[in-house]
C-alpha cells in the first residue's frame, strides 16, 4: 500500500506538468473541442502505461544492450516533435474549421509514447526508482503502471478541457494562431532537453583513461 502511494503521488506530479502530451491535447482541445479529440487522450491514457508495463517487463533491456538504437528513436522522435511543433505553429484556423486538419487518432497518440523523450523518462524513472531487489517484481511493475493508469485519465484530460475553454475564447482567427505558435515553440522547448542529450552522446568525446 505504502508503494501504492508513493507511486501514485510520482505519477501525478509527472503527468499533470507540462510535457509534449499534454501540449498536444490542450491545443487539440482548442483547435478540434472535446469530442473529435477524445481518441488523443485515450491513446495517451492507455498508451503510456502500457508503455510503462513493457519497459518494466524488459523491453527497456533492449535499449540497454543496443544503446545506438535507443539513441536513434530519441533522433527521430525530436525531429518528428519539431515537425508537429512546426505543424501546430503553421495551422490555419478556417482550414482546422473546414476538417482539412485532423486530431491524432487513438493509434498515433498512443505510438507517439515511444519517441517521447518525457515518456521515456517517467516510465524508466519510475522502474528505477520503485521497484526492490527483494520485492515480486511483476506485482511492483504491475502497480506502478496501475498507478499511471489511474492519474493519467484526470491529469491529461485536465488539459484537455482546459483547452476546450480556451476555445470558446479564442473566438477570433488570430488569437488562436497566437495559441498554437505559443504551443509550438513550448512543445520544442520541451525537446531542448533530449537534444541536448543526444548532443552530448555524438559529439561529447570519450575520456581516455
Amino acid at each position: 500500500m505504502d508503494l501504492l502511494f508513493a507511486v501514485l503521488f510520482f505519477a501525478f506530479s509527472t503527468t499533470i506538468t507540462p510535457g509534449p502530451n499534454n501540449v498536444m491535447i490542450m491545443s487539440s482541445g482548442v483547435n478540434y473541442g472535446i469530442k473529435a479529440s477524445l481518441p488523443h487522450w485515450l491513446g495517451i491514457c492507455v498508451g503510456f502505461p502500457l508503455m510503462v508495463l513493457l519497459v518494466g517487463l524488459g523491453f527497456g533491456v533492449v535499449f540497454e544492450r543496443y544503446p545506438h538504437l535507443h539513441q536513434l528513436i530519441k533522433v527521430l522522435g525530436v525531429a518528428y516533435l519539431l515537425w508537429l511543433a512546426w505543424r501546430i505553429a503553421s495551422a490555419e484556423p478556417k482550414a482546422i474549421e473546414q476538417g482539412k486538419s485532423k486530431p491524432f487518432s487513438f493509434m498515433q497518440a498512443a505510438l507517439f509514447q515511444w519517441i517521447n523523450g518525457k515518456a521515456w523518462v517517467m516510465a524508466s524513472g519510475a522502474i528505477a526508482a520503485f521497484t526492490t531487489v527483494g520485492g515480486v517484481y511483476w506485482l511492483e511493475v504491475s502497480i506502478i503502471t496501475a498507478a499511471f493508469l489511474l492519474v493519467a485519465f484526470p491529469c491529461v484530460g485536465v488539459w484537455l478541457v482546459f483547452g476546450a475553454v480556451l476555445r470558446k475564447v479564442l473566438t477570433k482567427a488570430l488569437f488562436q494562431r497566437l495559441f498554437n505558435i505559443t504551443m509550438a515553440i513550448i512543445l520544442v522547448l520541451s525537446v531542448v532537453p533530449v537534444l541536448l542529450e543526444i548532443w552530448r552522446y555524438y559529439f561529447t568525446p570519450v575520456t581516455q583513461v
